[in-house]
């Protein structure tokens, strides 16, 4: 009798040391300061960028899994779900939120006065009221935008350039991302008199309405589509290439990712390295640094990318003048 106790007593006693590593692993992952990334896109879209965040982490002194958590919240595309997804990463106590899209961005500071934001956007976050200057933010919030007011005043000079006897330009929106339409909205206008060239202004906010979008494109004859910078669209870089080639409408948009993805051509900085510097500034917010002192970054080069096989593609000779003005061919 007393052998048989004995071996029960070792056996829960050995079951108990086994289970012990995974208990201790849990309630240290459970202690670990946890990053809420909020996007409006979804994951499948944003593996890149992704990558990026936590390669800006990792330079800060920040792995996931050793020393901080990721909880990550997608709209899939539906910004009206960001207001919720932003609630539910306050009330489950973040120690920062990394608000990657214009609309995240404002979704998270509607819903915390408190925890720090670290947003990455493409439009003014002044203009907005994310931020009360770009050198001195204030308040809870700041980030890294590519926003620069002569952008898109490069990119329609460009679109210009590449078609100047075609009378219409299309210009692609998503409506549920209203800071980043209106202020695109505003510089087509603006080309639009300094050019005197037709512009075309279709919204789309999901993929059918993308599909459609196209399909009216071709119907107006469209000489060529500026695609606005968007969670959105860059969560579906493939698809719209896909589909620009298929109607044959040379589009530019606004980051290098898109013509690496198949698109036409591109004015202006990389999302991707945007992300990365959003994970080194999430870091120093996690070591202390106020978001209030952390001056909004902005990249230094706007690159002209084109893809020549897709010009190629679409029966384009380009003009000799924009090759020369290209940061980078892709060929």
């Amino acid at each position: 009798m007393f052998d048989r106790n004995r071996r029960e007593f070792m056996m829960l006693l050995g079951g108990a040391a086994a289970a012990w590593p995974f208990t201790a692993r849990a309630q240290q992952t459970a202690k670990l300061p946890t990053i809420g990334f909020l996007n409006g896109g979804s994951p499948d879209g944003f593996a890149p960028m992704v990558a990026a965040f936590r390669q800006g982490l990792n330079e800060a002194g920040y792995v996931e899994g050793q020393n901080v958590a990721i909880e990550f919240r997608w709209a899939e595309g539906r910004n009206d779900r960001l207001p919720a997804l932003a609630a539910d990463l306050v009330n489950r106590h973040v120690a920062v939120i990394a608000a990657t899209s214009m609309p995240a961005a404002l979704a998270a500071k509607a819903a915390t006065t408190t925890i720090p934001i670290v947003f990455e956007g493409g439009a003014d976050p002044v203009e907005f009221g994310l931020v009360a200057s770009l050198n001195r933010p204030g308040g809870n919030v700041t980030g890294i935008t590519n926003f620069s007011g002569s952008t898109a005043a490069k990119i329609f000079e460009l679109l210009h350039e590449l078609i100047p006897n075609s009378g219409m330009i299309a210009v692609l929106l998503n409506p549920t991302s209203p800071s980043l339409s209106l202020s695109i909205a505003r510089d087509a206008e603006a080309a639009r008199r300094a050019l005197g060239r037709q512009i075309q202004i279709l919204n789309a906010s999901t993929g059918d309405e993308i599909d459609a979008a196209f399909a009216t494109l071709a119907k107006l004859r469209a000489g060529a589509l500026l695609i606005g910078g968007d969670a959105f669209f860059t969560s579906r870089s493939v698809h719209l290439a896909m589909l620009a080639a298929r109607y044959g409408i040379p589009a530019i948009y606004n980051a290098p990712e898109f013509p690496a993805a198949g698109g036409l051509m591109s004015y202006g900085a990389s999302i991707t390295d945007a992300y990365r510097q959003t994970g080194i500034y999430t870091g120093k917010v996690l070591k202390g640094a106020k978001p209030a002192d952390l001056p909004i970054l902005q990249p230094t080069k706007f690159k002209l990318v084109i893809n020549l096989r897709t010009a190629k593609a679409l029966g384009l000779n380009l003009p000799d003048k924009l090759l020369a003005l290209a940061d980078e061919v892709i060929e």
